[in-house]
């Protein structure tokens, strides 16, 4: 399906936080793990990790594994459990679970599959949870931005593309090498 199509059919969404997020999240875990060998870290991330604010309803999922592992060997068993693959790079592969020919399903997931230590999203989590005041910055920032993207899903990550990069980066030196 073109991307354009696609961002008809799977539009920018929010809601408010929701419980059941992180259930979904910890179940997802323990059915990956059981059919993932060697995995270094898994963990929950994006705003669904956050709890504070409101999110897309989709669990993004960090998978690290060894850098000794070569990444393409783990895309048969994600695929095995019921994931598609969406683009792969020299260091990442991504995946998603829950679209559908007539939109999202129930529960949806985004999979992204990393060596350890390709984890910035982590510093940022942890950052936003323990800065609730920057989180709601974060949150207004997103709430002004879903109805002008939509329908432009690279342009809503586009757009808060420098607000991530710069809290990340404060958390790096603030937590330093906690991951």
């Amino acid at each position: 399906m073109p991307p354009q199509e696609q961002d008809h059919l799977f539009p920018i969404y929010l809601t408010e936080n929701k419980p059941h997020w992180k259930q979904w999240y910890s179940a997802e875990s323990k059915f990956l793990q059981e059919r993932l060998p060697n995995i270094t870290r898994i963990s929950h991330m994006g705003s669904t990790s956050i709890g504070s604010i409101w999110a897309k309803p989709i669990i993004d999922i960090l998978v690290e594994i060894p850098q000794t592992i070569n990444l393409q060997d783990y895309k048969k068993h994600i695929l095995s459990s019921g994931y598609a693959h969406v683009l792969s790079t020299d260091t990442r592969i991504y995946f998603n679970k829950g679209y559908t020919a007539n939109g999202f399903a129930d529960r949806v997931f985004h999979l992204h599959l990393r060596h350890s230590g390709d984890n910035g999203e982590l510093y940022f989590r942890d950052y936003l949870i323990d800065h609730p005041q920057v989180a709601k910055e974060y949150e207004q920032m997103k709430l002004k931005l879903w109805k002008q993207y939509e329908h432009d899903r690279d342009g809503y990550t586009n757009a808060k593309a420098e607000f991530v990069l710069r809290h990340t980066e404060l958390a790096k030196r603030l937590y330093k090498n906690r991951y």
